[in-house]
């Protein structure tokens, strides 16, 4: 038997955004949630992140750099944290807010670098010495 679209969006959903994440957005799920966080699972991490098309590393930029360009800031916040999960680097990180601030303009980077700044800071605290 095959693996239902469900399933699999939520192993891709869990090894990018980790298992803590995806555990407290499924258990925090309301009656109007709910189908929401079933929509999500199936169709934006089973059918599109799923696709042979792309890397999971180059989806992964590819999130960061257009919720940086559209403002959809807690989004941002929360790839920028899984992104590490799938080998995308600090440098490459700043390599597209660059980009990012060359297409979607300077406002748009500087609140992403703001933001990448400070979940760099969170994680090297969480990490300690």
């Amino acid at each position: 038997m095959s693996e239902s679209q469900f399933d699999r969006g939520m192993a891709v959903r869990r090894a990018v955004l980790g298992d803590a994440h995806v555990d407290a957005s499924m258990e925090n799920a309301t009656d109007f949630t709910r189908d929401f966080q079933r929509y999500l699972t199936e169709n934006v991490w089973g059918d599109i992140w799923t696709r042979p098309g792309l890397e999971r590393k180059t989806r992964s930029m590819l999130v960061i750099a257009i919720t940086a360009a559209l403002g959809r800031l807690e989004e941002l916040e929360l790839h920028l944290r899984a992104s590490r999960n799938i080998g995308v680097t600090r440098d490459e990180v700043k390599e597209l807010l660059l980009q990012v601030g060359a297409y979607a303009g300077v406002p748009a980077a500087n609140t992403a670098f703001k933001i990448a700044a400070k979940v760099y800071r969170q994680i090297d605290e969480e990490q300690g010495p």
